[in-house]
């Protein structure tokens, strides 16, 4: 078998060469002999099956079967020849030309590899910027709205009206076409008003009571409540104020400090105080990195080093970009590409820069990894999304098998490392 490889640049090579019709025809006599000594068919011994009656029975299957075989000892000739290790393949050959002639098949595929490039000069590309810090008016802010969290309600001194935001104690029954319904009645129910937690209107009218009144409010319930038999009905209650509260900010002392900082040995206010700088620090340096930083920093290190990319990767890239675009359009939109390859690549055509700085991006990342020692390991993985899923409310089992059932935690690891390497480059990590 006669092959020829072409480089195209550092990262593709193409294998071109003829599949002649008596190779493959050898292998599908060695796979009907083989298989013949393993089937078992009426009329035979087992084992004993002759080739021609496998070759009449899966003839179809043992020529493709055959064909894949021959496929592989070309490219693994081309791959020899090119010099290339299996292991710095990426991802599958993509066939240029697959021509079945008379005499055999005309194979033109592409191999592409690993980039290979000197990881040198990246601490040169690093975006200038001011270290964010708390001021003292930040801090007394941050800590003056801990300390209201943290007061209870308790019953005003002297009586007024209500107010918004104010802790109400009422009782209220509800009718509908002066029916009582069902769940629509309390007594001495703690409702904070400007909370949104009642029906719209109900609260707002509970502003301006006064103790010990009583008061008929209506109100009507939304379309869409999850009671069928009160939706969109109108409906009034019966309300009678007890009691009004309000929230006494909690002194700013030790007291308060080892309350919160619980685990904490002999907590002070000033060891709350520089952890709520710490916080709000933390918070600026965030917003900082991502919006500013990462981006700056992602577009300088892709200037920064010029290497040949494997191109199945980027057509990947490519791939995704265009149905991520496509989950955003009408149907009227999608019907407009349907039998339009030239509207079709024109789109592609669209995406192709971004996708190549972002798969140049990733092998930059990787490699600089590799240099400055970062890593992320499964358990990291695990516990940040298990962290972010109960920051969400969500169930953390759930969503990790979501992620591991869709293939996306390679992703999420990735973009861990990325920002890892990125916090160390920037000195973040200090």
């Amino acid at each position: 078998m006669k092959v020829t490889v072409n480089k195209v640049d550092d990262a593709n090579i193409i294998v071109s060469g003829t599949i002649e019709n008596s190779a493959v025809e050898e292998n599908i006599n060695k796979m009907a002999v083989q298989a013949g000594k393993e089937m078992k068919v009426d009329g035979f011994r087992k084992g004993k099956v002759p080739a021609h009656v496998v070759k009449k029975l899966h003839g179809d299957k043992l020529a493709q079967d055959a064909e894949g075989e021959v496929l592989r000892e070309l490219i693994d000739a081309g791959m020899k020849e090119a010099g290339i290790n299996p292991a710095d393949m990426l991802g599958q050959p993509t066939f240029k030309k697959y021509d079945k002639t008379d005499s055999g098949i005309d194979v033109e595929v592409e191999i592409s590899t690993r980039p290979v490039f000197e990881a040198e000069g990246h601490m040169d590309v690093l975006p200038a910027f001011e270290r964010p810090t708390a001021s003292d008016k930040e801090i007394q802010e941050k800590l003056d709205e801990i300390a209201a969290q943290q007061a209870p309600y308790t019953k005003i001194k002297r009586k007024r009206m209500v107010r918004d935001g104010d802790m109400v104690v009422i009782d209220f029954e509800g009718f509908v076409d002066g029916v009582a319904f069902d769940g629509g009645k309390a007594e001495k129910f703690s409702l904070k008003i400007g909370s949104g937690q009642f029906i719209p209107g109900f609260e707002e009218q509970i502003i301006g009571m006064k103790y010990d009144e009583e008061k008929t409010i209506t109100v009507t319930f939304p379309k869409e409540y999850q009671s069928s038999d009160l939706a969109g009905k109108e409906a009034e209650f019966k309300v009678k104020l007890h009691e009004i509260q309000e929230q006494v900010p909690a002194e700013l002392n030790d007291e308060l400090a080892q309350k919160l900082l619980q685990g904490e040995e002999n907590a002070t206010l000033e060891m709350l105080t520089d952890r709520v700088r710490t916080q709000i620090e933390s918070t600026e340096i965030s917003k900082l990195y991502n919006e500013d930083l990462k981006p700056k920093l992602v577009e300088a290190l892709v200037e920064k080093f010029d290497f040949a990319l494997p191109n199945n990767i980027v057509e990947q890239e490519i791939d995704a970009k265009v149905n991520a675009k496509a989950r955003e359009m009408s149907e009227e939109e999608l019907n407009s590409y349907k039998d339009n390859p030239e509207k079709i690549e024109a789109l592609r055509e669209e995406v192709r820069a971004d996708a190549v700085a972002s798969v140049k991006a990733t092998f930059i990342v990787d490699a600089l990894a590799k240099k400055e020692e970062v890593s992320v390991d499964d358990q990291e993985v695990s516990q940040a999304i298990y962290y972010e899923a109960m920051m969400s409310g969500q169930d953390p089992q759930q969503v990790i098998k979501y992620y591991q059932e869709n293939n996306l935690l390679p992703a999420v690891k990735m973009g861990m490392i990325e920002d890892k390497l990125f916090g160390k480059m920037l000195g973040l990590d200090k």
